[in-house]
């Protein structure tokens, strides 16, 4: 298992040569951070490529069909897949997302909010310890975005999460631009949610971009970094401490030395924030 640490970047195939093109030090990422499913693959290219780029780059994964929040059973299937690629790639850690994707053993393809609720944490517990058991190393949670609340919610999101981090051990992945996308869509403050974590659990930090729209935001991950996003992430790094931080791009994916500078800006923007806290 590889430790990481500083700024990194979301791997893409548009990306695959350039990486491993010479890249000036000041520039290079430090590690990457793969989805699992593009590789959860007997072979054929991703597999050529992840393992060259392994041998560069430390790596975490992150995967997006875990679906720990559904009321279908886990996917034994694929936590045994999931376990095979991490024993490949010796990730520093193996990441998904804090919701559910599906049910009745369909996949929807997005990554849907889970009501906050006693009862929800209760269905959670269980399934985040079988998902360890299975991968045998911690899991990481991470916050999604979201668009509509329930009305049967019994407390607000970070409280949520918090809660779910100290009954289950897992560890968590803030998504600075989620925290942002989701203050925006449902009115509250976003530093007094980051304030509200377990900084103690929060081994990861996903910067992204969004598609404002006015009266709602969408995380589409095909913008650059917006400045209420690097504003909050400065917040973060305050509050929190350096993290190893790495930017998602999805769609819209420039070239690389696009998303190298925005990696820079966030290298400078912990500087920054290192000096003014000394």
């Amino acid at each position: 298992m590889q430790t990481i640490s500083g700024f990194g970047l979301g791997l893409r195939p548009e990306h695959y040569t350039a990486l491993s093109e010479p890249i000036a030090p000041a520039l290079r990422p430090d590690w990457l951070e793969i989805l699992s499913e593009n590789y959860m693959v007997a072979g054929g290219r991703p597999l050529h490529h992840l393992d060259r780029l392994r041998a560069e780059y430390p790596m975490v994964m992150h995967g997006v069909s875990l679906s720990i929040g559904s009321s279908d059973p886990l996917d034994l299937r694929y936590l045994r897949e999931l376990k095979a690629l991490a024993d490949r790639v010796q990730p520093a850690w193996v990441s998904d997302h804090l919701c559910w994707t599906g049910v009745d053993h369909r996949n929807l393809h997005d990554l849907l909010p889970l009501p906050l609720t006693e009862a929800a944490l209760r269905h959670l517990l269980p399934r985040v310890a079988q998902v360890q058991d299975i991968l045998q190393r911690p899991l990481v949670l991470e916050n999604v975005s979201s668009y509509v609340r329930f009305t049967a919610d019994e407390m607000d999101e970070a409280g949520f999460i918090a809660e779910l981090a100290r009954r289950s051990g897992c560890q968590l992945l803030l998504d600075v631009n989620n925290v942002y996308v989701s203050s925006r869509n449902h009115g509250f403050d976003p530093r007094a949610y980051i304030d509200r974590l377990p900084a103690e659990r929060i081994v990861q930090i996903h910067l992204a971009g969004h598609e404002d729209r006015g009266d709602i935001v969408i995380d589409t991950h095909d913008h650059p970094i917006c400045d209420a996003v690097w504003q909050l992430y400065a917040y973060t790094l305050r509050r929190i401490g350096e993290r190893p931080t790495m930017i998602e791009r999805d769609d819209r994916i420039p070239p690389l030395p696009e998303l190298l500078a925005e990696l820079a800006q966030a290298r400078e923007l912990w500087r920054v924030t290192a000096r003014l806290a000394a």
